[in-house]
């Protein structure tokens, strides 16, 4: 059960709600979300393409490879357009769908893409996702034996939470686990540095909010979100989590339910 992987969740009722995890991550990172996203929400949590569970990945890797997926799923569902919730990379990718038209709204949790014009630090960015993974692949096999103790548990999120206390230890196994088994790693940072994550903000009509955690240790803020706030959505609500790491809905997950339910009932 630690290590099963699927492509995606389904429940609740309610109006459509679509989450998207980070790179990397499976839809598990919702799961301490996703009861009280589902008292409001028909909530559809997918896995990315090339992530453990996830689509397989079949022809070139593109900058739009991962909404096209996404807007499938779409498709599947039945729906034309959803509220759409992203977290990192999967932050970035609802603001594709929202440029696109699919979005009913969007609430992105620290969106991957905001680096300034001439800033290079995306790429230190991209060379850790590629060390993280191998150093993944040597804990993987001990990973209920890293997570059983307290300084294995704050090594295991340090990342992506400042508070980890309440996370469930199969989850972090899985979330360890997931991260080893993601097939399309390199491929999919060599698009991101190739790309450098490019956004037709101009066609975005939804309403938008942007949640960042001052601890953010993974995307800093402020200086990871300058072309968000400066050049593609300045108009967006913008909330500042006081000492929040990466991850909203791991780290503090009520607040982050109350955020994106109170932004969706609008």
């Amino acid at each position: 059960m630690y290590t099963t992987f699927t492509p995606s969740h389904r429940g609740g009722c309610g109006s459509p709600l679509v989450c998207l995890h980070g790179f990397t991550g499976t839809w598990r990172a919702w799961e301490l979300v996703l009861p009280m996203l589902e008292r409001e929400h028909d909530v559809l949590a997918l896995t990315l393409p090339g992530h453990a569970g996830g689509p397989p990945i079949q022809g070139d890797v593109s900058s739009e490879l991962v909404a096209d997926a996404v807007e499938r799923a779409l498709d599947a569902a039945g729906w034309d357009t959803a509220h759409i919730v992203g977290n990192s990379l999967g932050g970035y990718v609802a603001l594709q769908l929202a440029a696109r038209g699919r979005a009913e709204s969007v609430v992105a949790l620290a969106p991957a893409g905001g680096w300034a014009a001439g800033d290079t630090s995306y790429l230190k960015t991209a060379d850790f996702f590629a060390t993280l993974q191998e150093e993944m692949k040597r804990v993987a096999p001990h990973a209920e034996s890293v997570v059983a103790t307290d300084a294995g548990r704050r090594q295991a999120t340090q990342l992506i939470t400042t508070n980890y206390a309440h996370i469930p230890t199969e989850l972090l196994v899985n979330h360890i686990v997931g991260i080893a088994a993601c097939a399309w790693t390199r491929p999919l940072i060599e698009q991101a540095v190739r790309d450098v994550y490019p956004l037709d903000a101009a066609q975005i009509s939804c309403p938008l909010r942007i949640v960042w955690g001052t601890g953010d240790r993974l995307l800093p803020w402020p200086w990871t979100a300058v072309r968000f706030r400066e050049d593609w959505v300045p108009h967006a609500e913008w909330v500042e989590l006081d000492g929040v790491g990466h991850c909203p809905q791991l780290d503090v997950p009520l607040e982050t339910a109350q955020l994106i339910t109170g932004f969706t009932a609008r």
